[in-house]
């Protein structure tokens, strides 16, 4: 089975792709799932059909459902919280101090990736298509297994839900399973964006299996006068926009449409253009290892491999045996390898591979 989760910034058309490349699974012989995470209930307009939190089937081996999140989090937390809210009071927190702490911002969408995940497990799907809501708050809801595992974890009570964030976050970081298509359109701050969430996934350990870049200008064919020549002169300025990415990732386009793709059809034209002869399900190259170590005398350099703009906030930290990595405000603690916690951080560079820290040996405070 694979898990593909579509996200962009909000408006540049992943729920029509989303819904474009399950389709092509299900035309394929294969089944498919697709399902919503994003509280807009877009895909439902996407087929023309309404959706509920059950898989429904919209045709021949393509099934879709909208996860409320909301109403996962008022049938499942309650009693949960109730858990919580009496684990931290019977360690003598004030009644008021507990119910605040038992409220684990978040909730409504771990629970909702953690829905999908279920729906994964339980069906005879190929693939499982996820349209995410948007790039700011798919970021959030991929950070959350691991740190509500992290935050659950101290709490014996509540192991067995940190448990089964632990086993969610090891689907979302497995490469053979998941995989992530960023969707942008060809606009300068979208591609901007596209670059800061790259790599921020990468510090979490999520792959990028491709870039999907929609609606672009169509181009001209044998047109002539003054529309053709708007058409050939927008269109050389959006491919001067999409030139910049430069980046190792499967780039795919698909060009503007005169009418809005709803229904079945229109679907399976996109997903033409999208894939043509291609597997949609096709993995991306195989990633580098997040944390690689070489020796460079008696130093040790220890690069951490994610794509870096020139313009990145970048800030780094020894806390303990951890590295912590921050940068444009999204934070990896990073444990480091045995052989360097007797060592001394020394130097840092950015390079095209990633943050190159290198060490000196002769740390006596980290043993």
């Amino acid at each position: 089975m694979r898990l593909l989760l579509f996200t962009g910034k909000g408006g540049v058309g992943k729920t029509t792709l989303a819904a474009a490349t399950a389709a092509r699974v299900a035309d394929s012989g294969d089944k498919a799932l697709v399902v919503s995470t994003d509280p807009a209930h877009s895909l439902a307009d996407a087929f023309g059909a309404r959706l509920g939190a059950e898989p429904s089937e919209v045709d021949r081996g393509l099934w879709a459902a909208h996860i409320d999140a909301r109403a996962l989090a008022d049938k499942s937390w309650p009693a949960l919280r109730a858990k919580a809210r009496a684990l931290f009071a019977g360690l003598g927190i004030e009644a008021i101090d507990a119910e605040e702490l038992a409220v684990l911002p978040g909730v409504d969408d771990l629970l909702a990736l953690s829905e999908v995940v279920r729906l994964a497990a339980d069906g005879p799907w190929k693939a499982v298509v996820v349209d995410c809501g948007p790039t700011a708050e798919t970021l959030r809801l991929l950070a959350l297994p691991e740190a509500a595992a992290g935050y659950l974890g101290r709490f014996g009570e509540l192991r067995k839900l940190a448990e089964r964030m632990a086993r969610l976050r090891s689907v979302l970081a497995d490469p053979a399973v998941t995989g992530v298509r960023l969707v942008l359109t060809p606009e300068r701050l979208v591609v901007a964006e596209t670059r800061r969430t790259l790599t921020a996934l990468a510090l979490r350990g999520i792959a990028v299996d491709a870039l999907i870049a929609n609606r672009l200008v169509p181009k001209p064919r044998r047109w002539s006068g003054p529309a053709a020549n708007w058409l050939k002169v927008r269109r050389s300025e959006q491919d001067a926009v999409l030139s910049e990415l430069d980046l190792a990732l499967p780039l795919h386009v698909v060009e503007h449409r005169s009418a809005e793709p709803v229904g079945l059809p229109a679907l399976r034209a996109l997903a033409e253009e999208l894939y043509g002869s291609d597997d949609p399900l096709a993995a991306g190259a195989e990633r580098a290892p997040l944390l690689a170590i070489a020796a460079d005398g008696p130093d040790q350099l220890l690069t951490v491999a994610f794509p870096l703009t020139e313009s990145a906030a970048l800030d780094l930290a020894r806390v303990g045996d951890d590295l912590v990595v921050t940068v444009d405000g999204v934070r990896r603690l990073i444990a480091l390898p045995l052989m360097l916690r007797r060592h001394a951080v020394t130097d840092a560079e950015a390079t095209a591979t990633g943050l190159v820290v290198r060490f000196a040996p002769g740390d006596e405070e980290h043993p």
